[in-house]
């Protein structure tokens, strides 16, 4: 199971890395969710995979670290205010200019 996930996490960031290599700004922007996507479920990961057991140490039995978890959540919370601000900004971007291009809104043409 845990390389399933950790495999997982390898074509995110990779995937993730090909789009933001990208001159499209719309797909550097899913290029850097799927970096956050990445990043979320390496923080999941970090905590241990137990199903079943309490996140609190109440008792003698093995316990899930309850830190990651709420890294998680406000690292997904942080990511759709990011994302929703970097898809407006392209957006406005496009209007603008007329174009999404990295190379077209530089200036510079070959």
């Amino acid at each position: 199971m845990d390389f399933v996930i950790i495999s997982v996490i390898g074509v995110l960031f990779g995937c993730g890395t090909y789009l933001i290599l990208q001159r499209h700004l719309l797909r550097v922007v899913v290029g850097l969710s799927l970096y956050s996507h990445g990043a979320n479920l390496a923080l999941m990961v970090s905590g241990g995979l137990t199903r079943g057991n309490p996140p609190l140490l109440t008792t003698e039995a093995p316990y899930v670290d309850p830190l990651p978890q709420a890294l998680v959540l406000t690292a997904i919370v942080i990511s759709f205010g990011m994302t929703a601000f970097a898809t407006v900004l392209a957006f406005r971007v496009r209007q603008v200019y007329g174009s999404d291009v990295v190379d077209e809104l530089a200036g510079g043409e070959e």
